[in-house]
């Protein structure tokens, strides 16, 4: 059976930085009758749950990734070594289960596609990926953003 790289919140899991699910009959569409492989990078590096709002400053996620931007909580605790250890447990994940495609939470500093919060915490969006989105992406993993959320 194929599989397919979920976004734990978006399975309904709380462990977003609210400590919510964000589940949606969507996502569940879109998954469909392939296995959803249900990760959260940002749990699996360690950091709590509920936790400090996080965005990606100077960039996203695929400068963080080459070292040009650094993620930081809304008050400036810089947690840019969690979310790359995150992602790269993902990618670790995802690799294992065979999924060659991921369904991840949109404008999250991890798991973000096409579209990241500014690095203002003001709810400002500009265009790019979360720190997550970007390795799974240099590595052939089609990433998309979840519908519906």
């Amino acid at each position: 059976m194929e599989s397919v790289l979920v976004s734990a919140c978006l399975h309904g899991v709380p462990c977003r930085f609210d400590g919510r699910g964000k589940a949606s009959a969507e996502v569940a569409a879109a998954v469909g009758e392939r296995r959803a492989v249900v990760f959260c990078p940002e749990v699996a590096a360690g950091l709590p749950t509920p936790r400090r709002p996080a965005e990606i400053v100077g960039g996203d996620g695929h400068d963080v990734l080459d070292g040009r931007a650094r993620v930081v909580d809304d008050i400036g605790a810089d947690v840019t070594a969690a979310f790359v250890d995150g992602a790269r447990r993902a990618l670790d994940v995802a690799t294992r289960a065979g999924c060659a495609e991921a369904l991840l939470m949109p404008r999250s500093p991890s798991c973000g596609r096409g579209t990241v919060h500014d690095g203002t915490f003001a709810g400002a969006l500009r265009e790019g990926d979360g720190v997550t989105a970007a390795l799974l992406e240099r590595h052939g993993i089609t990433v998309r953003p979840a519908p519906g959320v």
